[in-house]
């Protein structure tokens, strides 16, 4: 574990690959940046989710290649606030998933921040909120 150092992070761009578009069938790929390791995609409704980005195309139905949607989330800041989120471990894990696509899927991205020492007390609040939340 770092030196009571955590990383704020004040950005994140997530490029995950276009999904494959198949007559018929619905594609998706889908990326995370996560402060724990998981075993399943998440949601920024988990505590431990730093941001997210998906790619949709729905096309059970259609007989071309269908609609394309494309969203991301937690790629900067709300207005008022001067971060997105605090690693306080020397880890943070990235992931991608594809969902009926022709090839392997990949993503992507770029992590924006700037390290800063905390003092005892809140480092250990950050690292045992941040490992539990796994």
């Amino acid at each position: 574990v770092l030196d009571q150092e955590v990383f704020v992070v004040t950005g994140v761009n997530l490029d995950v690959l276009p999904p494959s578009a198949l007559a018929g069938i619905d594609t998706r790929c889908r990326g995370q940046l996560s402060t724990t390791s998981r075993t399943a995609m998440g949601s920024l409704s988990s505590s431990n989710i730093v941001a997210v980005a998906r790619d949709d195309i729905m096309a059970a139905g259609f007989v071309d290649g269908g609609v394309g949607f494309s969203a991301s989330f937690g790629e900067s800041p709300a207005i008022g606030m001067e971060y997105l989120a605090i690693i306080a471990t020397n880890d943070f894990f990235v992931a991608v998933q594809g969902t009926n696509n022709v090839g392997a899927t990949a993503m992507t991205g770029k992590l924006y921040g700037y390290r800063a020492v905390a003092d005892a007390a809140t480092f250990a609040a950050l690292t045992q909120s941040e490992l539990l939340s796994a």
